[in-house]
């Protein structure tokens, strides 16, 4: 009997393992995983969630207090206010950017590449790509570049570093190659692009202003190979009319990742509605030299960018607005608080508000320090300054058609070009243009500051901080790699120098 009913389990055990393995595919697919991704959905993924990553603490406490666009009384947050070092605020950035949209820009990548109908979402992509990565070297330095985001393709779980020389010409590479290969007539995002509406004319006019921009980032390091790709991207075709501007779309809601997160991401950290400027979380307020400035120029921007809270509500008006100074350490009374600007809540800081990645204003800014280098020919740096003014202004537009700055005369009239003026007070003239029309996104500024010294800053020399008085040139590693991936940290820090605040990067030697 026991013989019998050994047999007995035992058939029915292979029978069973028979009808698994025949429907082995089918019973082994996790449900609640998908297989094949959608392209369209990551994509609309990688867009937010590059966008959204720790804009409050990189370029608000960061980048924002080092370039004295924002100040604080409060030590533990004044990391860049004071340039102070905490682990929570430099490794933000890095921590989240790779396992999110760097991960999901590729995974599309992957799915597309061997599908020739889909050319077109391949190389937005490779653009996209690019921008998440000049982002990210552009705070650190050498970074994982080549290795990265392979864990699932290739199993790399440990990437190595590769040098920003290598990432910034492969960047270049890629910018190129991706704008040349994209094609009017096949599909591509649609609506799944929040930027351009999937339009493959708009993305290569991007692709050129994004060369632009990274080819003048190597006019210290490089002059010739900045010159060759300068030119390049001039003849290829960059943004000049508002229409072509990289914008990203918000809504309010109904997730927060719907919100612009320059807005969201600063309100709920920091410039909350609950204290109307007397008690803010952080002690956060726009900075004496930012504000300063917009006073001392007549810009009209400034009330567009500020507001002092009285009340309720924000009084925008250019006469009442004040810049809290940087390396403050002081509390002042919450009735005193009050009296300082703070950003737009009606505009750079509503929920909705669009995000403007690259625009007219900032490639005819770039354009106008072309022709002051000879390296651009087609327009005198005059005109072209001016009309990267004049665009900025029109560009206020995109908060609603009531902040459209519409005539520029009369700030050109009382700052006019100095035609007459050096290289060097020209550039000083030019980017600071750059430091007022890009605000709110501060590590662009932060990398194009570092780049060419203007405007000229004063540092602070906050009692304890780690710069010995200067601004930095670069943030941290994440204190998580020291552990996670040493030995490729370890080589990268032996080739570019100390993993300090201090230590250049390749381009800012």
């Amino acid at each position: 009997m026991k013989k019998i009913t050994i047999l007995y389990i035992t058939g029915i055990l292979l029978g069973s393992m028979t009808a698994c393995t025949k429907d082995f595919e089918e019973i082994n697919t996790n449900p609640n995983v998908v297989e094949k991704p959608n392209p369209n959905f990551l994509f609309s993924r990688a867009q937010l969630d590059g966008l959204n990553n720790n804009y409050f603490f990189t370029n608000i406490l960061e980048c924002g207090g080092m370039l004295q666009h924002y100040a604080t009384y409060k030590e533990a947050s004044g990391v860049g206010d004071k340039y102070l070092s905490n682990e929570v605020y430099f490794s933000a950035y890095f921590n989240q950017i790779y396992p999110t949209a760097l991960n999901e820009t590729q995974i599309v990548i992957d799915a597309v590449k061997d599908n020739a109908n889909d050319s077109n979402k391949l190389n937005i992509a490779r653009i996209w790509k690019a921008y998440l990565y000049h982002r990210i070297t552009d705070l650190y330095g050498d970074i994982p570049y080549s290795e990265a985001a392979k864990a699932t393709s290739s199993q790399i779980f440990l990437p190595k570093y590769d040098t920003q020389e290598f990432i910034y010409k492969d960047l270049l590479k890629e910018l190129d190659e991706a704008a040349t290969a994209l094609d009017a007539a096949k599909p591509s995002f649609g609506k799944a692009d929040f930027i351009y509406d999937g339009d493959v004319t708009k993305w290569k006019k991007f692709s050129y202003s994004l060369m632009l921009r990274l080819g003048l980032r190597l006019s210290k390091v490089d002059p010739a190979l900045s010159k060759t790709w300068v030119t390049k991207a001039i003849a290829g075709g960059v943004i000049l009319n508002g229409i072509d501007n990289a914008i990203m779309k918000y809504t309010d809601g109904p997730n927060d990742f719907n919100r612009n997160p320059v807005g969201f991401d600063a309100r709920r950290q920091d410039f909350t509605n609950a204290s109307y400027g007397q008690k803010n979380v952080e002690g956060g307020k726009l900075a004496k030299t930012f504000i300063d400035l917009l006073k001392n120029t007549a810009d009209p921007r400034i009330s567009v960018y500020a507001g002092v809270w009285q009340g309720t509500t924000q009084n925008t008006d250019a006469s009442i607005q004040k810049g809290f100074p940087n390396g403050i350490k002081t509390a002042p009374t919450p009735i005193e608080q009050a009296t300082y600007s703070e950003p737009n809540q009606s505009t750079i800081f509503r929920f909705d508000a669009p995000l403007v990645l690259l625009s007219n204003a900032e490639t005819n800014l770039y354009l106008a320090e072309a022709a002051v280098r000879g390296w651009y020919t087609g327009e005198t740096d005059k005109d072209l300054y001016e009309k990267g003014v004049k665009a900025s202004f029109l560009n206020m537009g995109i908060y609603g058609a009531a902040y459209t700055i519409a005539d520029a005369t009369p700030y050109l009239t009382v700052n006019p070009y100095n035609v007459a003026g050096s290289t060097e007070a020209k550039m000083n003239q030019i980017h600071t243009q750059v430091y007022v029309a890009l605000f709110v996104d501060e590590q662009e500024i932060y990398a194009n500051w570092r780049r060419t010294g203007y405007p000229v800053l004063v540092p602070v020399n906050f009692p304890g901080n780690v710069t010995n008085g200067t601004i930095p040139r670069r943030l941290k590693y994440s204190t998580s790699e020291y552990s996670v991936n040493s030995t490729n940290l370890a080589e990268a820090i032996k080739r570019q120098g100390e993993d300090s605040f201090t230590t250049r990067m390749w381009w800012d030697k």
